[in-house]
């Protein structure tokens, strides 16, 4: 089969040809029709997340059963599927028993500890993989299974309440996203970004003011919950200006810069709580492709054939994608 190869730290992504593999006890063989390439790739790329070189990475994978192993028995072949970020765990530790594998430090990662989905086909445990909507194509339900799942995990692990306001710092990969997941779900929505270009688009994405900074966003009213999605803490940290008492900032998108608070006093006189987030639980998967498949959230994204994918792993490294970059395999 075909697949994108990194030969070795920081090197040229390559098509080549590589063996198909076959399924073990418990896992699917599935054939790829897209595969999303997240910033995250980036990072693999240059070493960043643990792994052996030359490799095949990719972790917004969907596409069709194929194959079963021995012992699958909730999945079939002709299945349409897509996989997330944790495939599997020990299920042993303190987390997997408390059903938050997420935080297993065994946890098995797609395209970190396996094969990725940059490739014409790709092994999967079968308890991991999601049944895909009936109807929703496969270049949309791609990037919900990283950019997707993290945004609207976020903004339910916020809780947010009826009446409160939601902010989107960045829109970008994952806020162009947020933004929708937030109308969608019926709360007013605030877009926050520098770019003038894109206040328009905001707007059209379903944001009902659109600012340009904190100081902007308090003058606006403020926000009950931000979900900071940009590659900026400084960023972030501005949003704290215009976030209303009891307001919760959601850190989502993940910067090598500092993040510093410049008036902690007043994070702890409006009883501020700044939370990490990134996939929560299966069921917000399950949520955030429903909204896709009913056509309430539309990702935004430059398709790729696989022999061009060197290409756009270069234009997602420098920013240039607008918004997901989707590889298309197979159709």
């Amino acid at each position: 089969m075909r697949a994108a190869v990194v030969p070795k730290i920081g090197g040229k992504w390559e098509v080549k040809e590589i063996p198909t593999p076959e399924p073990s006890s418990n896992q699917v063989l599935i054939k790829i029709h897209a595969s999303g390439l997240c910033y995250t790739d980036v990072h693999i790329t240059e070493g960043r997340l643990p792994g052996q070189f030359p490799r095949t990475i990719g972790h917004e994978p969907v596409g069709e059963i194929i194959s079963l192993g021995e012992g699958v028995t909730t999945r079939k072949v002709g299945d349409r599927v897509g996989v997330p970020w944790v495939q599997a765990s020990c299920g042993r530790c303190e987390w997997c028993l408390r059903g938050k594998t997420m935080f297993c430090k065994q946890q098995i990662g797609t395209g970190v500890n396996t094969q990725g989905s940059h490739a014409e086909c790709m092994l999967a445990y079968a308890d991991s993989t999601m049944l895909l909507p009936d109807g929703l194509a496969y270049e949309q339900a791609a990037p919900v299974f990283c950019a997707g799942y993290t945004v609207w995990s976020s903004l339910r692990w916020a809780d947010p309440k009826p009446h409160e306001r939601i902010a989107i710092a960045g829109i970008g990969g994952l806020g162009h996203m947020a933004v929708q997941y937030s109308k969608a779900a019926g709360f007013e929505t605030i877009a926050i970004t520098h770019s003038k270009d894109k206040e328009e688009l905001a707007h059209k994405l379903g944001a009902d003011v659109v600012v340009s900074d904190g100081h902007g966003l308090k003058e606006a009213g403020g926000a009950d919950v931000v979900l900071a999605t940009s590659n900026s803490y400084k960023a972030a940290e501005d949003t704290l200006k215009g976030l209303r008492p009891d307001g919760r900032l959601m850190l989502i998108g993940i910067s090598d810069e500092p993040f510093t608070i410049s008036a902690p006093h007043e994070l702890i006189d409006n009883r501020h709580q700044i939370i990490g987030s990134s996939q929560n639980g299966r069921e917000y998967l399950y949520e955030a492709l429903d909204y896709v498949a009913k056509g309430k959230v539309k990702v935004m994204a430059e398709i790729f054939p696989l022999d061009h994918v060197a290409d756009a792993y270069e234009r997602v490294s420098k920013g240039k994608v607008r918004f997901r970059a989707v590889i298309a395999i197979t159709q």
